[in-house]
């Protein structure tokens, strides 16, 4: 069972790795979201996809060890956390301190790049509603509506749009 536990604690700690990685490459997201800058965006995605083949290849390690333990364990069709793991290696507190070492700094990096993905969605989200706002006052200023005004002799007179301003004054 010792080395069952050592293979997902080393899986653990390369996603750890990983993760940590990721970090300040969300926070570039950030900033080339913030500056508009679609190439460093661009090279950061890249970047960001990159790490996270490489996490499907450790993750798949972690499900392993996993499987590995709830056969060991006789549990194959229950859902086994870590929490679950940690308390199963009561009599192994080596093995059991070095797993809550590793889910802890996971849970601290995992919370530290949440925060940071929130941040950068909502800032996508900004982005886009202000390309959707530029992008409808353009529509509008080219395509102001004519107006059928008459004068008294019933001829046609085109009151152009160009002496009022860009927004309704009723508004």
């Amino acid at each position: 069972m010792a080395s069952i536990i050592d293979e997902l604690i080393s899986a653990l700690e390369g996603e750890l790795v990983l993760y940590e990685k990721l970090i300040p490459l969300a926070e570039a997201k950030a900033v080339a979201i913030i500056e508009n800058d679609l190439e460093q965006l661009s090279v950061v995605t890249q970047s960001e996809q990159n790490l996270l083949d490489e996490m499907a290849v450790i993750e798949n390690r972690r499900e392993r060890s996993v499987d590995n333990i709830k056969d060991v364990l006789n549990r194959k069709n229950e859902d086994i956390n870590l929490d679950r793991i940690i308390s199963f290696l009561e009599k192994q507190p080596s093995e059991q301190g070095k797993l809550k070492a590793v889910q802890k700094e996971l849970k601290a990096v995992t919370d530290r790049l949440k925060q940071i993905n929130l941040q950068n969605k909502s800032l996508i989200e900004e982005s886009l509603e202000m390309i959707e706002f530029s992008m409808n006052l353009m529509q509008s200023t080219r395509m102001a509506p004519e107006s059928n005004n008459y004068n008294r002799s019933a001829s046609f007179s085109d009151a152009s749009l160009s002496h009022t301003g860009m927004f309704d004054a009723k508004q």
